[in-house]
């Protein structure tokens, strides 16, 4: 294991990590839902696939896969109302503005490496003012492949000019821990975001898992020091 000391920068997913975007998903499918005469979806239900993107939310709200008649549509008028509703009700999770806050005084540069598009991330980020304090944002689009992929997380690395065993990767879903893995960055698992259940992230066998923003602050505040 990497001696603490080495830690010189955090990087986190998006959606279900640093901010908890899910409240503004709920809204608009559930208004996708409405405008097709549907009921509304349980905040629990759409929770737990919001980090597996658009596709997978409109898959669970109308029950249809990709390339099923109406599914493009269906997922293009999603986008425009997230578009239009994006940051009404997103935060960032609970401790995570004190683990931005030690960043700064630390400061370690911090920074977000995303599937989300560089049009919706910049969005969030502006409305939530959190863009001009990141050392580095890498998206989906900003790389020929995502995560898993080591990619993003070397792009990332190379903007902040630092090699990946000195940068903390915190993330919500395998692929996130997975693309940690790949490019050799240490690994922080996010139990707390948006998971299928509540014992899936210990089975990323990622290098720390924690259970709350608060853990997650405590955590950065060892390996930092």
């Amino acid at each position: 294991m990497t001696k603490a000391s080495n830690y010189q920068a955090v990087l986190f997913d998006l959606d279900g990590t640093l901010v908890d975007t899910a409240p503004d998903f709920i809204l608009c499918l559930n208004l996708l839902r409405q405008e097709h005469k549907l009921p509304t979806l349980s905040d629990t239900d759409i929770r737990k696939v919001v980090s597996d993107g658009a596709r997978a939310m409109i898959s669970l709200a109308f029950d249809i896969k990709e390339g099923d008649a109406g599914f493009d549509e269906k997922k293009q008028r999603f986008l425009d109302l997230y578009e239009h509703h994006i940051a009404e009700k997103s935060t960032l999770f609970s401790g995570l503005e004190q683990c931005l806050q030690l960043c700064q005084e630390q400061n370690i540069p911090w920074g977000i490496i995303t599937n989300k598009p560089r049009k919706y991330s910049e969005l969030l980020l502006n409305k939530l003012g959190l863009m001009d304090s990141l050392a580095t944002l890498v998206c989906a689009d900003d790389v020929s492949k995502a995560k898993p992929n080591k990619e993003p997380m070397l792009k990332a690395c190379n903007e902040i000019h630092l090699p990946a065993e000195q940068c903390l990767y915190v993330g919500d879903h395998k692929r996130d821990i997975d693309a940690g893995k790949n490019a050799n960055m240490p690994t922080i698992a996010a139990a707390y975001g948006y998971v299928h259940s509540d014992d899936e992230a210990d089975s990323w066998q990622a290098n720390w898992t924690v259970q709350s923003g608060e853990r997650l602050h405590t955590l950065l505040t060892e390996l930092l020091a």
